[in-house]
């Protein structure tokens, strides 16, 4: 019984380990080189509306994680309450609306620099004209 264990095990061990190299050795030949990767290239500045838009984004985010939160927190405590568990319901519930008010205050802090920064360059716009194409504006009052 032994050896026919054994000879089973060699007629199965063999080729497999067999197979495996030769899947290992064609792995390594039909290895190629990675492409090579495109030149980075500057990252354009957003555009003071594009400042607005992502602060109303930071701030809806953040509202929507607060309520998030807040829900998670009530029903962890719902479930506390309802399993007797009285004082461990009343800290998840407090927990999930203190995790939620920092949600809320971090997305309003973020979204309200974004919305600001956008708006005062949208006005930095209007009096900070640049006169490229005509040097003569640009060197000051005429000399006589």
């Amino acid at each position: 019984m032994r050896t026919l264990f054994r000879n089973v095990f060699l007629a199965l061990f063999v080729p497999a380990a067999a197979s495996l190299s030769a899947a290992i050795a064609y792995g390594q030949q039909q290895q190629t080189t990675p492409p090579p990767t495109p030149p980075s290239q500057a990252q354009p500045t957003r555009s003071p509306g594009g400042d607005v838009g992502s602060g109303a984004g930071d701030i809806g985010k953040g509202a929507g994680g607060a309520a998030g939160n807040v829900a998670k927190g009530t029903g962890k405590g719902a479930a506390d309450i309802v399993t007797l568990h009285p004082v461990k319901g009343v800290g998840n519930v407090g927990k999930g609306v203190g995790v939620g008010a920092k949600d809320a205050g971090v997305g309003a802090a973020k979204g309200s620099g974004k919305i600001a920064k956008g708006t005062g360059r949208s006005i930095g716009h209007i009096f900070h004209h640049s006169h490229k194409d005509d040097p003569a504006r640009d060197s000051g009052p005429p000399t006589n």
